[in-house]
């Protein structure tokens, strides 16, 4: 079912980690460990994003359109609702709700995203534009990746930075797949 997609689509899809591929990075471990540059006031990331672009995997083939709404929850969690068109951009809308809760110590910048009880997956913050105008997110291991805008198309240059971006981070751009909006 196309939720379940969705679920882990653009930023939260490391909660199904052990069934995906591994070694995204040239086909084997990162050549780092990958965390975050920067703190997150999760206020301002808070709202719609965009994805542009991600490592493909299993649970997100046929997704198009990807956007991540996020909600700040008074008990400081956050809620995620994730959507996703299948097929296309004009294809049948599917969405689900989840939610994100802060890791301790991690300055905002490391989630554990839950959309199934008690299972939550790493959602980490990897870089964020000084303005919040986009991030690149993954899960530490680097077999996840996610580039995401506010933008739904930014334009070609401000997608070949963000890719570039993601490059100096160790991860191989060549394995990214671009999202249809």
């Amino acid at each position: 079912m196309r939720l379940v997609l969705v679920a882990l689509v653009a930023l939260a899809g490391v909660a199904l980690a052990g069934c995906a591929p591994s070694g995204p990075l040239s086909g084997a471990a990162p050549r780092v460990a990958v965390e975050p540059a920067k703190p997150v006031d999760l206020s301002r990331y808070a709202g719609r994003w965009h994805e542009q672009g991600r490592y493909e995997a299993f649970f997100q083939r046929g997704c198009e359109g990807v956007t991540a709404d996020y909600s700040p929850l008074p008990d400081g969690r956050i809620k995620v609702v994730n959507a996703c068109r299948e097929g296309s951009p004009q294809g049948r809308l599917s969405s689900i709700e989840g939610v994100a809760t802060p890791v301790a110590g991690s300055r905002g910048a490391k989630l554990k995203v839950s959309f199934f009880g008690p299972f939550a997956g790493d959602y980490w913050v990897l870089d964020r534009a000084p303005d919040y105008s986009w991030s690149i997110v993954g899960d530490g291991s680097g077999r996840y990746l996610w580039l995401l805008t506010r933008q739904a198309r930014p334009g070609e240059a401000a997608y070949r930075a963000l890719l570039a971006r993601a490059g100096r981070l160790g991860y191989d751009v060549t394995r990214v797949r671009r999202t249809q909006h």
